[in-house]
């Protein structure tokens, strides 16, 4: 891939502390006969290698689209642009918008890998578990037999029977099962990066967590950087060292999860709180999300959250907000930050401050 290297960093072994994803001016449109929908509004954002980033926001948020742009896998017609850059543990950054189709190849299986959404129909019904191990390994001209031999410990990893799991037919397995084997064959040519498409979005609450904790273990184990996406704040603030809330395709606010979670300060983020499912609140002080987010065609000037803010107001119209330090671990998006807690109160966390 000599060709599609960055140069502003030297060739050289990078230390933990180094980004081993930058996002710069992300953007995703498509063209259509109403106009141009924008689904991915200039993001930009650092990954941290070893770190766990959980991104959050409502169904229609630009979630998956920002997933897909970190492997450059946006569908036709859709229209990527932006810098995308991937720093591998030895070697030279890759750019990975100017890849080879080759080179995306082996950039999305060896080096930066994802677990798709619908683990129940990501596997072809006429195939064991094993072929399809099988084929992955063929068509990345790895070896076979040490392949298998990772699967199976990969299997064992995630509590399941290797050998039972490489015979078995999609159909004999359960949902759980299949997610775990979903997450096995994304792992089995060592990437770097997992990135997870709301992986546990169609299990029960019980086999969530227990591929949650799970993911603890793989995670430590093979030394991967884990970018997950999901719907579920509660889930996902559990599981994340960082969040990165989405609204209308865009981040508005980022840090550290632990912090986030006692001192949210954009008003969407202290909403998405309040309007989910949590054991320290009655169902009484729970309210969802009034309005509607805006569609990607007519995206409203200025912030994009104004039209459902109770701080909203002439400035928020026509000024679209830079990012805010609220500390040195966490940033927003809002001309009126600090007054978040007082428009949006919520009943535990943050406002014990």
């Amino acid at each position: 891939m000599a060709n599609n290297v960055v140069n502003t960093r030297e060739s050289t072994s990078r230390s933990a502390n180094d980004p081993i994803l930058t996002v710069r001016n992300a953007s995703v449109r498509f063209e259509m006969d109403k106009g141009v929908s924008k689904v991915l509004n200039d993001v930009t954002i650092d990954i941290e290698r070893g770190e766990t980033l959980g991104v959050v926001g409502e169904s229609g948020s630009g979630k998956s689209m920002f997933a897909d742009a970190l492997l450059d896998a946006v569908v036709d017609p859709g229209i990527l642009t932006g810098e995308i850059t991937y720093y591998p543990k030895e070697g030279d950054p890759i750019n990975v918008l100017d890849l080879e189709p080759w080179e995306l190849r082996e950039v999305r299986w060896e080096h930066i890998s994802m677990v798709f959404q619908g683990a129940m129909s990501a596997f072809n019904p006429t195939m064991t578990i094993g072929e399809h191990f099988e084929e992955t390994l063929d068509a990345h001209n790895w070896d076979k037999v040490e392949g298998l031999e990772r699967a199976k410990q990969l299997f064992s990893d995630l509590h399941l029977d290797p050998e039972r799991m490489l015979s078995s037919f999609p159909h004999e397995l359960s949902g759980g099962q299949k997610q775990r084997a979903l997450i096995a064959l994304s792992l089995i040519l060592e990437p770097e990066v997992l990135v997870m498409d709301e992986p546990t979005a169609a299990l029960d609450l019980l086999m969530q967590r227990s591929i949650l904790n799970l993911l603890y273990d793989i995670r430590d184990k093979y030394d991967l950087t884990l970018v997950f996406i999901s719907h579920d704040l509660p889930i996902v603030s559990g599981f994340a060292d960082r969040l990165a809330v989405l609204y209308a395709f865009e981040f508005v606010e980022v840090g550290e999860a632990n912090e986030i979670l006692g001192d949210a300060s954009h008003p969407y983020t202290r909403a998405l709180l309040k309007s989910t499912p949590n054991l320290e609140i009655s169902l009484e002080e729970m309210r969802p999300i009034e309005g509607e987010s805006p569609d990607p065609v007519s995206h409203p000037r200025g912030c994009s959250y104004h039209p459902r803010c109770p701080l909203g107001d002439d400035r928020c119209t026509v000024d679209d907000p830079e990012f805010s330090e609220v500390s040195a671990s966490h940033e927003v998006r809002c001309h009126y930050w600090e007054r978040a807690d007082e428009a949006v109160p919520l009943a535990f966390g943050g406002d014990d401050r």
